[in-house]
C-alpha cells in the first residue's frame, strides 16, 4: 500500500509541476498535456528502476533476516516477498514505460506544430510544420526519435524492456531458462542507457521569472499585436519596464481581465534541467554493483565436490565442503558451472548445512532442463547399473564448481515457531530437508516443540530422496521418547494400487503413507484443534494450487484461538 501511494503521490505532484508551474508557462503553452504526462511518468519510472534493483541484493536481505535487525516476524514475512516485489515494479517499469513514449511521440509533433518564433531557445524543431504527410513520420519527430541522444536511447531502451519482459514469462522461463537469464542481465545496458538518456536537455524551463513573469506584455510588442492601443500610451513606456500603468491611463480589459499587471523588462531565459534520474539510481545501483564484487570475491574459489548421489526420477544429490562456509537451515545458494556455462547460474535450496561436528553440505537438484542436464552428464560416470531405487555413489575427477551464497529464506523461520506446519510438493521438500537434518543433529536448542510435515509426490520412488533422514529422524524422537515431536505424512498423489517403500527399514514411513490428496481443510482444523490458543508457522514449498489452498486456510477463522502465519516459496 505504501509503494502504491508513493507512485499515485509522485505522479500527481509532478503532473501539477508541469501543469500549474510558472517556470513551465511557455513549454506547457507550446506541448500542453503531452509534457505533464511525460514528465510524471518520467517520475514514476525513476522511482521504480531505483527500487526494483533493491529486492535483487541477496546479501542485504539474509543479513537484515540472519542479523535479527528487523525484530518482528511479520516484517521478516515482507522481505519473503522481495521476489514479488521485484517483478511488481518491473511491471510498473513496462507500464509506464509505454505512457512515457506515447506522450513524447505527442511532444515531437508538438514541437513542430506550435513552433514559437518569440522564444527560439524552447524549440526543438527547425520551423513551424516541419513535417510530411505522412503521420509521426515528420522529420521532426525523426530527428526526435532517431537523432537526438533522448531518442535515439529511449529506443533501444524500449527493446532492451521489450526482450527483458517477454522473457520473463512463465513459459519462456519453463521452456528455455537461458534466454530468460541472458535477457535478464541486459538490465546492465538498460541502466547505462537511462544515464544517457536524461543528459539531451530537449525540455527546458525558464529561469528570469521576476524579470519576466511568465504571461507578460512587452509594451511595444505584445500590446501593439494584440490589443488596440493608443499611440500616446506606448510614447509613454520604455521597450522594458517594471513600472505600473500610468494613473491617467486605463488599464486595457484584457490585460485586468489575464491578471497581466506586470511587463516585461527583458526577455525570458530558458535553462536545460539537471538530470535528476541520477539521484535516483546512483545508490542502488552502486550497492547492487558492490555487493555483486563482493559476491564475487567470496565466491572465487571453487568448492570440493566429496560425492555425486544419483537418485531416482532424475534427481542428483551433490556433497560439498568449502573453507570457512556457513548457513543456516531453509537457506539455498547458488551454483556456478564454468563448464556447463561461462555466464549461467541457478539457485538451489541447501539440503544438508554445515554443522560444528562437519563441513559438509549439500543440495539437491531436479534433472528437468539444458543446464542440469549437462551438469548432470559432467558429474555422473555412464553406468549400466540400475539406479531407479537404490541410490548410487560415483567417485571421479569433478569439474570445478562455485558456490555463491548462503541466501536466506522464507524457511529460516520454521525453527522459530513452537509449532510448525511444513508442506512439502515432489522436489519441493529440499529446503524441509535441511530443517530435517538440524533437528537430527540437535532439536533440544531450537523453539520448534512440534513438527507437522506433510509431503506429496506423484510416484513412490520420489519418497527415496529423503526416506532415510526421515527414519533416522523418527527413531531418534523415539529413543529420546520425543515421539509426538514430529507428525509425518506421506501422500502419493497418483497410484495404480497399493505401494510400499521398498525396505524393511522404512516400516515407519509406511504405516504413514496415504493414498490420494491431504484434506486440507480438516488438516487445519486438526492442527487448530490440537493447539488451542497458539501461533502456528505454515511453510510451502511446491504447485501454486497448494500454495493458494494454504494461504487461503491461514487466513481463515477457527473456533479454537489458533493462529496461522504462512510463508511460501515457490520453485517454479
Amino acid at each position: 500500500f505504501f509503494w502504491l501511494s508513493l507512485n499515485v503521490w509522485l505522479f500527481w505532484k509532478t503532473f501539477l509541476l508541469y501543469y500549474q508551474g510558472r517556470q513551465y508557462y511557455y513549454l506547457h503553452q507550446m506541448l500542453g498535456l503531452g509534457l505533464c504526462i511525460s514528465r510524471a511518468s518520467a517520475s514514476v519510472l525513476n522511482l521504480n528502476c531505483c527500487l526494483v534493483l533493491l529486492p535483487m541484493c541477496r546479501v542485504l536481505l539474509a543479513f537484515l533476516r540472519g542479523s535479527q535487525k528487523v525484530a518482528s516476524k511479520k516484517t521478516r514475512r515482507l522481505l519473503d516477498k522481495s521476489k514479488t516485489f521485484h517483478v511488481t515494479c518491473g511491471v510498473t517499469i513496462c507500464i509506464f514505460s509505454v505512457l512515457h513514449v506515447a506522450a513524447h511521440l505527442v511532444n515531437a509533433l508538438n514541437f513542430s506544430e506550435n513552433y514559437n518564433e518569440d522564444f527560439q531557445a524552447l524549440n526543438a524543431a527547425n520551423y513551424r510544420g516541419e513535417e510530411t504527410s505522412i503521420p509521426f513520420h515528420s522529420s521532426n519527430t525523426s530527428y526526435l526519435v532517431s537523432v537526438s541522444v533522448p531518442g535515439l536511447t529511449g529506443v533501444i531502451m524500449v527493446l532492451v524492456l521489450f526482450l527483458m519482459c517477454t522473457a520473463s514469462t512463465y513459459a519462456i522461463r519453463v521452456s528455455n531458462y537461458d534466454i530468460f537469464w541472458y535477457t535478464h542481465n541486459l538490465f546492465f545496458v538498460f541502466y547505462m542507457l537511462l544515464m544517457l538518456h536524461v543528459s539531451g536537455g530537449v525540455l527546458k524551463y525558464q529561469t528570469n521569472l521576476e524579470e519576466h513573469p511568465p504571461g507578460c506584455i512587452k509594451p511595444n510588442k505584445t500590446l501593439h499585436q494584440n490589443m488596440m492601443v493608443p499611440r500616446a500610451f506606448e510614447d509613454l513606456l520604455p521597450d522594458y519596464t517594471t513600472e505600473a500603468f500610468p494613473e491617467d491611463l486605463s488599464v486595457p480589459e484584457p490585460f485586468a481581465r489575464n491578471n497581466f499587471m506586470r511587463i516585461c523588462s527583458e526577455e525570458p531565459k530558458f535553462q536545460s534541467h539537471f538530470p535528476e534520474t541520477w539521484f535516483w539510481i546512483s545508490g542502488p545501483l552502486c550497492l547492487y554493483c558492490v555487493e555483486r564484487l563482493y559476491r564475487y570475491i567470496r565466491s572465487n574459489k571453487p568448492v570440493t565436490i566429496t560425492s555425486v548421489i544419483s537418485h531416482p526420477s532424475n534427481v542428483l544429490e551433490v556433497r560439498m565442503v568449502k573453507d570457512d562456509f556457513k548457513a543456516r537451515p531453509g537457506q539455498y545458494v547458488i551454483l556456478h558451472c564454468p563448464r556447463v556455462s561461462a555466464l549461467e547460474s541457478h539457485p538451489f535450496t541447501l539440503t544438508m548445512c554445515p554443522t560444528d561436528t562437519k563441513a559438509t553440505f549439500g543440495v539437491h537438484l531436479k534433472v528437468v532442463g539444458d543446464w542440469t542436464e549437462r551438469f548432470r552428464d559432467l558429474l555422473l560416470l555412464r553406468s549400466n547399473q540400475d539406479t531407479e531405487i537404490l541410490p548410487i555413489f560415483h567417485q571421479r575427477r569433478y569439474p570445478k564448481l562455485y558456490v555463491d551464497g548462503p541466501f536466506g529464506s522464507p524457511f529460516e523461520e520454521s525453527l522459530n515457531y513452537e509449532v510448525s506446519l511444513c508442506v512439502a510438493g515432489g522436489i519441493g521438500v529440499t529446503p524441509f530437508a535441511s530443517v530435517l537434518n538440524t533437528l537430527l543433529d540437535d532439536w533440544k536448542c531450537y523453539k520448534l516443540r512440534r513438527l507437522y510435515f506433510i509431503w506429496v509426490c506423484r510416484d513412490i520412488e520420489s519418497f527415496h530422496w529423503f526416506a532415510d533422514l526421515l527414519c533416522m529422524l523418527h527413531n531418534k524422537l523415539w529413543q529420546e521418547n520425543r515421539p509426538d515431536y514430529i507428525n509425518i505424512q506421506l501422500y502419493l498423489s497418483q497410484t495404480d494400487g497399493i505401494q510400499k517403500i521398498i525396505g524393511e527399514k522404512y516400516q515407519a514411513l509406511n504405516s504413514r503413507l496415504l493414498i490420494g490428496r491431504p484434506h486440507w481443510k480438516l488438516l487445519f482444523d486438526e492442527i487448530a484443534k490440537c493447539n488451542r490458543r497458539k501461533t502456528i508457522g505454515v511453510f510451502c514449498c511446491g504447485p501454486n494450487k497448494i500454495s493458494k489452498i494454504l494461504h487461503k486456510l491461514s487466513n481463515g477463522s477457527n473456533s479454537y484461538g489458533t493462529r496461522f502465519e504462512y510463508n511460501k516459496e515457490s520453485f517454479s
